[in-house]
């Protein structure tokens, strides 16, 4: 097995940063070629080498980073960076020239100047090759997260990477397997498990309030539907080329990492398997072929096999909990990220909003539910969420996201995040392809923990240990 993902790793020289080339193996093929292999890696058997699940690396006073991706998502990064202490940033990368040249201006005056790399579809090697980071921060299209947090692993580099962090299974097993045979971290960047109210909903659940949790739900819908052909928005249109030719839940982590942490998901109960079921593309394709009739961009994807406008996907863990998954990018419906928690005890929800929460028939008051998030106040959010609201990032949760793993890094503690969280969270997209695809039977998801799951600790939100990086304030 490790022969084979070197020789897969080996292979990765000509990958680009612009998410147009696509090489076998790091993106699903078009059709349902890849669906029999889907099939397979899901029911595949896995030895673990070693438990990354609570593992403390060893502490990093000052971690020092090298950012790949400089768009929208990366350049916010580095934004937020500057305001923590005990961070440097080393090393800039994007295929654009003008995108590296931007990020290394709002990093002046701040740290000492960042070497950056640019120019060619494989500089981000060169970035990862040096032997002065700690930290790779992957802000890319899809496609090439995997690739590029397993070449950042085998270099001796802990990961950060942007969701999902896979999108094969073939590519979820790899990053399990190289960071338990580098015990490098690869955290993948769900920063919903940061935002103010699934972390209320976490601290209350571990307290009891809900009592045992019976049922949860999350959603990412979200109309993005004119972005997705608009040429300035996204590099190469990397993400119309995601749905020109997947169908399923492309995007399943935003609504699924908060509940999985609810669930103690890989530290508890592990999720069993899924049904999924999309309904017909009534927007994707017919506007592709109203562009494509006069702009040549657009007559590659003619013919595509679109997703659907509404993913459904429903999942049972071990412990008979049922979990509920929504996606849809392209209908013109009000935004909701919907975070739904129901137990024997009580039930929260957000979307719409505001927040909410009750213990029977009705809601908390306006009064009530102010006292209670007072009580169950969680600790990160006492020590620096109102920094965190200052210095910005979806409100601030990327902040308190970023704060913590560098916390975390500095003083040797466990990722809230780890590789199998990563892999099990993001196989969800090609699993959903393939129950989509088979007239929504159900399929098996994978233990990536390889029976671990058992015995491994939850999430530590105490701080009891930790919690004294500092912020520059904003």
């Amino acid at each position: 097995m490790k022969k084979r993902a070197f020789l897969k790793l080996s292979s990765l020289g000509g990958i680009g940063l612009a998410g147009g080339t696509l090489l076998p193996g790091c993106t699903t093929p078009k059709g349902t070629s890849a669906l029999p292999a889907i099939h397979k890696q899901a029911s595949r058997a896995h030895r673990q080498v070693f438990n990354m699940c609570g593992y403390a690396a060893p502490k990093i006073d000052t971690v020092r980073i090298g950012y790949i991706g400089l768009g929208n998502r990366g350049t916010g990064a580095i934004k937020r960076i500057v305001h923590l202490a005990n961070v440097e940033v080393k090393a800039l990368c994007d295929v654009r020239p003008e995108n590296a040249t931007a990020a290394k201006k709002v990093l002046e005056g701040t740290f000492p100047e960042a070497a950056v790399y640019t120019g060619t579809e494989d500089a981000w090697k060169k970035l990862c090759e040096r032997d002065d980071l700690d930290l790779i921060y992957i802000c890319t299209p899809w496609s090439l997260h995997a690739p590029m947090a397993l070449y950042a692993m085998e270099q001796g580099k802990h990961v950060a990477v942007e969701i999902p962090a896979a999108v094969t299974l073939e590519e979820c097993w790899q990053l399990v397997e190289t960071s338990e045979r580098t015990r490098k971290h690869c955290m993948m960047l769900e920063n919903c498990c940061y935002d103010f109210f699934e972390l209320l909903t976490l601290n209350l659940a571990r307290q009891g309030y809900f009592g045992e949790i019976v049922h949860v739900e999350g959603a990412y819908i979200h109309d993005i539907y004119e972005s997705l052909f608009d040429k300035t928005k996204r590099y190469d249109l990397w993400r119309l080329r995601e749905n020109a030719h997947r169908n399923g839940n492309l995007y399943p982590t935003h609504g699924l990492g908060p509940i999985c942490q609810i669930l103690d998901v890989n530290r508890g109960d592990k999720m069993d398997y899924l049904v999924s079921m999309s309904s017909h593309d009534f927007m994707l394709k017919q506007r592709t072929q109203e562009l494509g009739a006069s702009d040549a961009t657009f007559q590659p994807f003619l013919g595509g096999n679109f997703r659907g406008n509404m993913n459904t996907t429903t999942i049972r863990t071990n412990k008979g909990k049922t979990i509920m998954l929504q996606h849809d990018v392209t209908s013109p419906r009000p935004y909701s990220r919907l975070h739904l928690i129901s137990g024997t005890k009580g039930t929260a929800q957000k979307y719409p909003l505001p927040e909410r929460i009750s213990q029977g028939h009705e809601w908390l008051s306006d009064e009530e539910y102010k006292a209670l998030e007072t009580k169950y106040q969680p600790e990160i959010v006492k020590r620096i969420g109102e920094l965190a609201k200052q210095v910005g990032g979806h409100g601030g949760m990327d902040f308190l996201m970023d704060w913590r793993l560098i916390d975390c890094l500095r003083n040797g503690l466990p990722l809230d995040q780890d590789v199998y969280d990563a892999a099990s969270w993001s196989a969800i997209g090609p699993l959903s392809e393939w129950s989509v695809a088979n007239r929504s039977n159900s399929i098996d998801i994978p233990d990536f923990t390889a029976g671990a799951w058992v015995s491994n600790k939850p999430v530590d939100i105490s701080l009891r240990a930790g919690g004294n990086t500092q912020v520059k304030k904003a």
